[in-house]
């Protein structure tokens, strides 16, 4: 019993002395470093956006049978779209079933690029009401505790801390709502650029698809053709 009671004082003594301040300073950096990624991630997807004329200029060079003018006009253009019709244009002497691989390979690694700090955003957001309700718990502690030893004349002054315990709870919440916001806003984004670039892969490979017909097709087709040449041999003779 002697034990527990000495656990308690010392985790009443501790959330005595540290107080729910830090718990506020702790929230103002997470808002810091919230804003900083959400503000790096806008503008990575600025400079990754689709460059639209390019992408049309690829298709226009694909129906007209020149690949190597297509890939020549991408560039050193990035984003998740000429990524994927990079691969594609490359590796188009592979078949279409290897370019369909190339294709969902080079989607998950640009996905790997477009979410980076995106995690940090979701538990932000996720996570910061309960440091600011941690905040609170600790600000109502210590007000009751002076509470339990103050007198009629310091009761207003106890009803205080209680009022600024409460604040951490609402700081909680207002970053956490606009962490909220970003990190389903930015994921959209990266949804739909995948969508798109997945999209655009399809196109490039129905071309190269156009270009070389499927092999066993023609092997069908060339072995119908044989059978058909062969000398009718007449019926058997009885034995």
């Amino acid at each position: 019993m002697s034990t527990a009671q000495s656990i308690d004082a010392q985790a009443l003594d501790l959330m005595l002395r540290t107080g729910s301040r830090w718990v506020l300073w702790l929230l103002l950096g997470l808002s810091v470093a919230g804003l900083a990624v959400a503000l790096e991630r806008v503008f990575f997807f600025a400079r990754e956006r689709r460059p639209r004329r390019r992408i049309a200029g690829v298709l226009h060079f694909l129906r007209t049978a020149e690949p190597e003018k297509a890939l020549h006009l991408l560039g050193d253009a990035r984003s998740m779209d000429t990524a994927v019709a990079r691969a594609c244009l490359q590796n188009a002497k592979d078949g279409p079933a290897a370019i369909e691989e190339h294709v969902a390979a080079t989607i998950e690694s640009e996905r790997v690029r477009y979410e980076r700090g995106l995690a940090f955003l979701g538990t932000l957001g996720n996570n910061a009401p309960f440091v600011g309700l941690f905040g609170t718990v600790l600000g109502i502690v210590r007000s009751f505790h002076d509470l339990s030893t103050s007198t009629a004349q310091g009761t207003q002054a106890v009803m205080a801390g209680i009022a600024e315990a409460l604040v951490a709870t609402g700081v909680g919440l207002l970053v956490a709502l606009p962490a909220v916001a970003a990190y389903n806003a930015l994921m959209r984004h990266v949804e739909t650029a995948a969508a798109s670039a997945g999209a655009l892969g399809h196109q490039i490979l129905a071309h190269i698809k156009a270009e070389r017909p499927g092999a066993p097709d023609n092997a069908a087709g060339a072995g119908k053709k044989d059978v058909e040449a062969l000398p009718d041999a007449g019926p058997a003779e009885g034995r």
